[in-house]
């Protein structure tokens, strides 16, 4: 049974307790979306984002947890999102994990850990949000990188799982329209990882970077808008935000 639908455009962000995931989060709920937030670990911060935005907005937003390689969790993730708000108009697939995994020492678990979460997850979710997506005549944009079609040293599954989620974007732009649209947004730096970088020197990384400065969340998130909301004629196109840095590398 779901709930009567909202008045608002509903948006699943996945991977939106926290930093960008958070941004693009507080970025739809100002554009008048009402959200419902995933996370995985990060549950205070869930909590706290929605009692944020619905202090704004009274039940504007919902957090739920749910780990993403759990496969059997994924349509209940939608199906709780539609209980709650009759609807749904959007799927951000944002999360995503990150670490270097060198083929001398990268395992089975780290390929299922990498993939489950940037290209498994996104694909099951898209399918059991497709019914709602095509009634509402929706939206998917997924968060990949300007290194899916570009090598970065010591993270082949990193980069193999996220040229999977750039392919599962073309293809289902293909096979979805015209009720539903598919996009991308391959983000450059933006933020630094939290527990460590990939780059010994990101002085001259941004050096090498037409517009010399790293971006910010808010770049990104309000490229999200724009698809979900500016950009009806925009379907199987991965937007890069990167500076220009993806014509140097």
């Amino acid at each position: 049974m779901h709930a009567p639908a909202s008045q608002q455009p509903v948006a699943l962000v996945t991977g939106a307790a926290k930093r960008v995931g958070a941004v693009i989060a507080r970025t739809l709920h100002a554009a008048g979306y009402d959200l419902v937030l995933h996370c995985r670990h990060s549950t205070a911060e869930a909590d706290a984002l929605a009692a944020e935005l619905c202090a704004h907005r009274a039940n504007s937003a919902l957090a739920l947890q749910a780990d993403l390689a759990d496969l059997p969790a994924l349509p209940k993730l939608i199906e709780t999102a539609l209980s709650h708000y009759g609807r749904l108009d959007a799927l951000i697939n944002n999360a995503s994990a990150f670490y270097p995994t060198p083929l001398e020492t990268a395992t089975p678990a780290q390929w299922n850990e990498l993939f489950a979460s940037n290209a498994q997850a996104p694909f099951f979710l898209a399918q059991a949000a497709l019914p709602a997506l095509r009634a509402a005549r929706g939206a998917i944009v997924n968060l990949v990188d300007i290194y899916a079609e570009r090598a970065l040293a010591q993270h082949p599954i990193y980069v193999m799982a996220k040229a999977a989620l750039g392919a599962m974007t073309r293809c289902l732009a293909l096979d979805l329209g015209p009720e539903v649209r598919v996009n991308g947004v391959a983000p450059g730096a933006v933020m630094w990882p939290s527990d460590g970088k990939p780059y010994a020197d990101q002085a001259a990384m941004l050096a090498r970077t037409p517009l010399k400065r790293a971006g910010s969340p808010e770049d990104v998130a309000s490229t999200v808008l724009w698809l979900l909301r500016d950009a009806p004629f925009v379907t199987g196109q991965i937007i890069r935000v990167d500076g220009g840095r993806s014509v140097t590398i």
